[in-house]
């Protein structure tokens, strides 16, 4: 099993960012991914910043790395930096939006299929692998048994499986919008949101009107309030076909993170239970943990 470091998701400064991946250059990881996946305003690091970053880490690490592209795209000026990613001819892409799926296919050129795209059977899958897809991270939502459902459903077609890439660890990505909910929670346009972001490394806690933790909110991104950890579920990681696991980064405690999972795909035991929540691997409700929902 590899393991992979996703995108930064949450909006650090230039020096915080550069930080956190020399932090992780030396961890037992197997992919990184880089990139600005959520709002195109996040201009601290552009697509060359990163595409530097890579050649240095390049020159540390022996991880796969990959550059990961915006999912929602709303204005032509993001079209043209989506497609400058498209042909940085260095990297391999993760797309996360169906114009870059567009865009590389035309170029014949393989790529990663994000947890953003809706992909949730076989018959989707196969269209996007005859595209030119090789690796596929299903949406978050989506259950162990509808991963196992897919696979299947691709070799009843005669389609080769791609790579599965499994979101294990982090607030998991729920949902986008055109609207910016972090400037709104300031009461600034989005237009003058004077990335405020960055005063939220993890994201603002959205809370019931019964205090529950619900939500994250993440710019225009809507995460999960609890952090998602498939820890305890490696087995049945393994016995679906998965072959990565994705941890999320977060603003502290990610040395540690990696170190647990490495711990386990080297032969150690999985802990019994972990906190956070677990619940859509398990087919119920996200916010669950599976010994909520009486599956343990």
């Amino acid at each position: 099993m590899k393991l992979s470091l996703g995108p930064v998701l949450f909006y650090w400064d230039r020096q915080q960012t550069l930080d956190f991946y020399a932090d992780m250059v030396d961890l037992p990881l197997d992919v990184i991914y880089l990139g600005e996946t959520v709002c195109s305003k996040r201009r601290d690091m552009g697509l060359d910043d990163w595409l530097g970053l890579a050649r240095e880490l390049a020159q540390q690490s022996s991880a796969e790395l990959v550059m990961s592209g915006l999912t929602l795209v709303e204005a032509a000026s993001e079209l043209s930096n989506l497609r400058r990613l498209c042909d940085n001819g260095e990297l391999l892409v993760e797309a996360n939006d169906m114009g870059a799926v567009q865009y590389l296919s035309e170029k014949r050129v393989s790529f990663v299929g994000g947890p953003a795209l809706n992909l949730y059977n076989g018959y989707a899958l196969a269209e996007l692998v005859n595209s030119g897809m090789q690796r596929w991270v299903p949406p978050v939502e989506v259950s162990g048994a509808m991963i196992r459902s897919a696979r299947a459903q691709l070799t009843e077609l005669g389609v080769a499986v791609p790579e599965v890439e499994i979101f294990a660890y982090g607030h998991l990505p729920l949902a986008y919008s055109a609207r910016c909910f972090t400037a709104r929670a300031e009461n600034r346009p989005k237009d003058d949101c004077q990335f405020c972001c960055q005063n939220y490394p993890e994201g603002i806690p959205l809370l019931s009107q019964e205090g529950e933790a619900l939500f994250t909110i993440n710019g225009i991104q809507t995460m999960s309030a609890s952090v998602s950890n498939l820890l305890a579920d490696y087995p049945a990681l393994v016995e679906c076909g998965a072959d990565l696991l994705r941890l999320s980064p977060r603003a502290s405690g990610m040395v540690e993170v990696v170190e647990a999972f490495d711990a386990v795909r080297k032969g150690g035991l999985p802990p019994l239970a972990v906190d956070g929540c677990n619940g859509y691997w398990h087919g119920q409700p996200g916010m669950l943990r599976a010994e909520e929902a009486g599956l343990c």
